[in-house]
């Protein structure tokens, strides 16, 4: 028997859905009715998982790898992680301290489940990914949005920090590269914001889940600035295992056993045969994969930037990692989530609407994801052209 008046938890309507996802559902109609579209709207590489990864993976089904594996994760893929770090980066870290979570936005949510109580404010970045501040409130806590401009790049900063925490505060969260903008945070302002957050008695979290995809000099982890930090990676894109869900997350000393008690709770551990299989990804075949990617989504961008510039769309910072524009379109008098409707229907290009990130200056943007071949982006950009021509 249905219920007349179903009872939602409050957070239930607090929690917006991906407004992009119906622009995607309507492409795929589209596309179903014989339209042809050029998706720029998915932030998901368009490359299939590297075959190195995907053998390891069909090994580990053949070898019976297929029960719970330790809740922090395989002993063997944490020390790999730990190995990774210290040849990118120079950083020793413990692999006590690696706990493998069930994608990126697992770990995110097992740092916020031990970090934020009822009523604890977060501060993150507007415009954002969408989902971290969802998350927030998924744990009864406030999501503090902090409008960011071109001037920082669109980060938070520890003058931010200083300007927004309050007694409620206990976290701020940052991402670098960020989504939708693909800027990066330098060292000096990333060690700032973590001792400012330290001193408050508060954490930072740091989101680097589009390292490896930099595409100028290699970024520092934060792990090489402090021990105190959060930071939070994922398997989905340097490492192009999206549907494998896999991520980790390195957490100080304190905290290890607290976050391993949620995840024993929420889902008892990673997804066995994907760590078996993201091993591989650390062996020189698969990073050679990975590195001729990362140059196939730089020459995406080298030519996508000025194109879109070209038209008109303001793109006051280059991005220097990700594969995300974040592009002001306010000179063409439309509001982004109708322009971006108008685009998908009379043109056939999907892009994402600045609604998704946040609410300051959304209606003046939109996401451009180069996820796709340069043939499409080129395709997709004569269509812009036919449609801004013609207003």
């Amino acid at each position: 028997m249905n219920r007349i008046n179903p009872h939602f938890a409050a957070r239930v309507h607090d929690i917006e859905p991906f407004h992009v996802m119906e622009l995607l559902a309507r492409a795929r109609q589209l596309e179903h009715e014989g339209r042809t579209i050029v998706h720029m709207e998915v932030g998901e590489p368009d490359f299939a998982t590297a075959e190195p990864i995907i053998r390891a993976g069909q090994r580990a089904l053949a070898e019976g790898h297929t029960g719970y594996s330790p809740a922090l994760g395989l002993p063997a893929l944490r020390e790999a992680i730990a190995g990774h770090y210290a040849r990118r980066y120079g950083v020793a870290v413990d692999s006590s301290r690696i706990i493998i979570t069930s994608g990126g936005s697992a770990a995110l949510q097992l740092a916020l489940g031990v970090l934020v109580d009822i009523g604890n404010e977060v501060l993150l970045t507007d415009p954002g990914y969408p989902c971290n501040r969802h998350f927030v409130r998924l744990f009864e806590g406030h999501a503090r949005n902090v409008p960011v401009h071109r001037e920082t790049r669109y980060q938070l900063t520890a003058e931010l920090l200083r300007a927004h925490w309050t007694r409620s505060t206990v976290a701020a969260l940052v991402s670098s590269p960020a989504n939708p903008t693909g800027t990066l945070i330098d060292a000096d302002e990333m060690a700032a914001m973590a001792a400012f957050a330290a001193q408050q008695g508060g954490t930072l979290l740091v989101d680097e889940i589009y390292h490896g995809l930099i595409y100028g000099a290699d970024a520092p982890t934060a792990l090489a600035l402090s021990d105190d930090v959060f930071v939070l990676n994922s398997f989905s894109k340097y490492f192009g295992m999206t549907g494998w869900r896999l991520g980790w997350i390195v957490v100080p000393d304190a905290y290890v056993r607290a976050v391993e008690k949620l995840q024993q709770n929420i889902y008892i551990s990673a997804a066995t045969p994907a760590q078996h299989a993201a091993l591989a990804a650390f062996t020189p075949e698969a990073e050679a994969i990975f590195e001729a990617r990362r140059e196939a989504f730089r020459e995406r961008r080298d030519y996508l930037l000025p194109a879109l510039r070209g038209l008109g769309f303001d793109i006051p910072v280059t991005p220097d990692g990700a594969f995300y524009l974040y592009a002001n379109c306010a000179r063409f008098g439309v509001d982004s989530f109708e322009l971006s409707k108008r685009l998908l229907e009379e043109v056939g290009v999907a892009v994402t609407p600045g609604i998704d990130f946040g609410e300051f200056g959304a209606a003046q943007h939109l996401r451009f994801a180069y996820t796709t071949g340069l043939d499409q982006l080129r395709e997709g950009v004569a269509r812009l052209e036919r449609f801004l021509g013609s207003k």
